[in-house]
Parts: structure tokens; C-alpha cells; sequence
């Protein structure tokens, strides 16, 4: 006997049987939770820029400004958002729930290639974007000790190999460094003898810069301006800045 042979010989039952459930389940439906906020993930990008010694101001109306008009073209674009300071610049999009991820980066990717020209000459290197919320919580922290190594060779472990292959698993958006033990040179100068000889603070960090393998990183702080070198630093001993 099989089983729909029941149904057939009580077509009755059967039929109470299938009101019954069809009630049950109408009773129930109205019984579901219902969130107010429901969890939808948005297709969003994120552009970063910077430009090391910039003000907030402007980076805002140096960089921030000509990147959102090009992004501002972009097809299907719900929500965008800037935040500028110093010498940084983060730009975040929001698109519609039926506009695809990677075709909206290609969008991206064309729009920055598109306003580079308006940007300044002496941005290190392109506006780079990750296809990744900053507004979210990271979904995973590791943290690093040990008794042999210092936080320098710590952080150049995590960020040159750990960083960088945890960066390749599928799915994963974005990977962040932090707690960098990097060694560094602070230069103090003096503003009124560098007003004396006519020579402002980004002229000294320019200068600085043309001395390194690899750009620097300053920022003027009150009295005092702060360049902060990356390593492999050739410095000539026959230059002399101004001092107190």
C-alpha cells in the first residue's frame, strides 16, 4: 500500500486534513517576527586618498571635491559620503541592492582614472578603493606576541606576510594592520629662524623628501613641525637645516 493510497480512500479527511493545515499555517503567518531592521548588506565601496602634510581643508576641496563629481555620474549610486583629515581623505558609496559589486568597481576604477587629472601633481599615488563598509565591525582580530621579536620585526611579520595572504582568502574585503612599532626620525625646526631665512615647512619636508629612497610622511604641529622618515634613509651630512 502506498502512501497516497490513504488519501485516496478517505477523500473526506483528506480534505479536512488540508483545511486544517491551510488554517494553521494562516494563524501562524501572522504570528512571524518581523524585524524593523532587517540585515541587508548593500553593495558599498570605499576610496581612500592621501597626501601626506595636507589640512583637512584641503584635502576636502583638493581631493575630496574632484572625485565626487566623477563619482557622482556613477549609475544606480544611493548614498555617498566624505571624510577628510590630515593628509587623508576617505570617500564611501552606497548603491542600490540590485547593482552589481563588481561592475559598480569597474564604474569606480574609471571615475578615479577620469579625475586624476584634477587632482594634485603631487599625490603620491592613485585613490585606491576596496569593495568594503568601513562603517562595519571587523568579523575577526588576531593578535600578535613574542618573547624573541621586537614590534618592529612583529609588524613588518603581520604586514608583509600574514596581511598579505590572509588579503587572498575568497570573501575577505578588506585586512588592517595595526599597533606599528616602526622606527623613525623627528626633525624639530625652529619657525622664527626658518622665517628668518625665508623658508617655510613644506619647503624643509620637500627637501627631505628628494634625500629618501621613499617619500615622507610630515605634519606641521604647533611650533614644532614633525617629518616622520620610513627606513633605508640616506641623509647627507654636508645639509644643515636651521636650529635654535
Amino acid at each position: 500500500m502506498s502512501v497516497s493510497e490513504v488519501f485516496i480512500r478517505r477523500p473526506v479527511a483528506t480534505t479536512l486534513l488540508m483545511i486544517g493545515v491551510g488554517l494553521a499555517g494562516g494563524a501562524a503567518f501572522a504570528l512571524l517576527p518581523v524585524s524593523p531592521l532587517p540585515q541587508v548588506d548593500f553593495p558599498t565601496i570605499s576610496v581612500s586618498a592621501g597626501l601626506p602634510g595636507a589640512s583637512p581643508e584641503t584635502m576636502a576641496s583638493a581631493v575630496a571635491t574632484p572625485l565626487e563629481r566623477q563619482f557622482g555620474r556613477i549609475a544606480a549610486v544611493t548614498e555617498m559620503t566624505s571624510s577628510s583629515s590630515l593628509g587623508s581623505t576617505s570617500i564611501t558609496m552606497q548603491f542600490d541592492l540590485s547593482r552589481d559589486i563588481d561592475a559598480a568597481a569597474r564604474d569606480v576604477q574609471a571615475a578615479i582614472n577620469a579625475a586624476r587629472g584634477y587632482l594634485p601633481s603631487n599625490l603620491p599615488s592613485n585613490p585606491s578603493y576596496r569593495k568594503v563598509n568601513p562603517a562595519d565591525s571587523p568579523i575577526m582580530i588576531l593578535a600578535l606576541t613574542s618573547d624573541t621579536l621586537s614590534k618592529g620585526q612583529m609588524y613588518d611579520a603581520a604586514s608583509t606576510v600574514m596581511a598579505q595572504k590572509l588579503a587572498q582568502i575568497p570573501g575577505v574585503g578588506q585586512v588592517v594592520v595595526g599597533g606599528s612599532s616602526l622606527p623613525g626620525v623627528r626633525i624639530e625646526l625652529n619657525p622664527t629662524v626658518l622665517n628668518k631665512y625665508g623658508v617655510g615647512f613644506e619647503q624643509v619636508r620637500s627637501a627631505n623628501r628628494g634625500h629618501q629612497r621613499q617619500h615622507t610622511e610630515g605634519a606641521g604641529v604647533g611650533r614644532r613641525a614633525h617629518v616622520a622618515d620610513r627606513r633605508e634613509r640616506s641623509a647627507h651630512q654636508g645639509d644643515r637645516l636651521p636650529s635654535r
